[in-house]
């Protein structure tokens, strides 16, 4: 040892800090857990819907099985997240609590939020391999990873497009009245360009993606509505030169774990009309961790980061830029492809990503 090394002492006050901090946690992601399963089973809008029940009455109502119904009660009511009677034996959520915590509450409900640490989850023993050998793993990996996402951008997105985020270019919305043509790339379940294509039937909206089964849902459900401003293709965006010219090009969570991101930009700046907008939606954080020390949602984007995008985009053979690769990343990036107006913007609806407004 180096006798200028100076030795630190050992404080047991911060070690038993320190060691309650991790109590709290493994509580919390034990809670994490079983609000995605209240979400899933639809436990808490039942509950919701109820001036408080007994847990036979809830199993009834949301017709599970009783004794799973109140061993999940047992985690809410210790972690005070739903009131118990002791005397009456009835449960009640508090309509506070409901307010983040079921379908009604859209776009703040953080139940549909906890379902992605399940699935992240679900790909331990696959990213304990790729720890060891540093490749990366596939979409097919993730089970639910299509239909939880699809949910979750159904909050901050689907909801949001027509009152909050097209008017970020304030001409997008007459134009699209009048008749435009619009392209999503990476458009996942597809849901956006579905709820644009019901709302402005004189525009033209594609949707592409690299996974097919991803909008096979909603593909469906257009031909229903006869939505013939509407069609989806499977695509490879790394292996093609030009896209068409579109007047939107709109890019919702989908750009940091691309194959080739930037290529993914530059391809999306050659297909835009000369009046072209484009509009991406992406994770707002830093790439300076110290700047995300204080986010208090950090800890979670660089979970699904490591567990689902970086992996993701180095097993297309990508750089595997993560969730974290920072707004600042984003604007360079925009700017190398050649767009030299871009607007970056928050949105108080949703404190988790940025809204870029580019054009040439």
């Amino acid at each position: 040892m180096n006798e200028h090394t100076e030795i630190t002492p050992f404080d047991e006050v911060k070690a038993e800090a320190f060691a309650d901090r991790l109590v709290d946690a493994l509580s919390a992601a034990a809670v994490v857990l079983m609000t995605s399963i209240g979400h899933r089973t639809a436990l808490f809008d039942t509950l919701a819907g109820m001036p408080g029940c007994t847990s036979e009455k809830l199993a009834e109502q949301a017709g599970l099985a009783e004794r799973y119904v109140r061993e999940w009660l047992g985690v809410m009511v210790t972690s005070g997240v739903v009131l118990y009677d002791p005397k009456t034996g009835v449960y009640t959520l508090p309509p506070e609590h409901a307010a983040f915590l079921t379908r009604d509450a859209s776009p703040n409900n953080l139940a549909v939020t906890t379902q992605f640490i399940g699935v992240v989850a679900s790909v331990e023993e696959e990213m304990l391999a790729r720890f060891r050998d540093g490749g990366g793993t596939h979409y097919h990996h993730y089970g639910r990873f299509h239909e939880v996402m699809a949910e979750d951008s159904g909050q901050t997105v689907v909801a949001a497009l027509i009152d909050h985020i097209l008017p970020l270019a304030p001409e997008l919305i007459e134009r699209l009245e009048h008749g435009i043509d619009v392209l999503d790339v990476g458009c996942g379940a597809g849901r956006a360009m579905f709820r644009l294509a019901e709302a402005f039937p004189a525009s033209r909206f594609v949707g592409v993606d690299l996974c097919a089964d991803a909008f096979a849902e909603t593909q469906i459900a257009a031909a229903k509505r006869d939505l013939n401003n509407l069609s989806f293709r499977v695509q490879d965006l790394s292996e093609i030169k030009s896209l068409g010219s579109f007047d939107l090009v709109t890019a919702f969570d989908a750009v940091h774990d691309q194959k080739d991101p930037q290529g993914l930009l530059d391809l999306v700046y050659g297909s835009l009309a000369d009046d072209g907008v484009f509009l991406m939606q992406d994770i707002g954080g830093s790439r300076d961790l110290a700047a995300n020390i204080e986010n208090p949602l950090a800890p979670l984007l660089y979970t699904i980061s490591l567990m689902h995008c970086t992996p993701v985009s180095i097993g297309q053979g990508g750089p595997g830029l993560g969730a974290m690769w920072g707004v600042e990343t984003a604007q360079e990036m925009l700017a190398i492809a050649g767009f030299g107006q871009i607007a970056t913007h928050r949105l108080p609806h949703d404190p988790t990503n940025a809204y870029f407004i580019a054009r040439r």
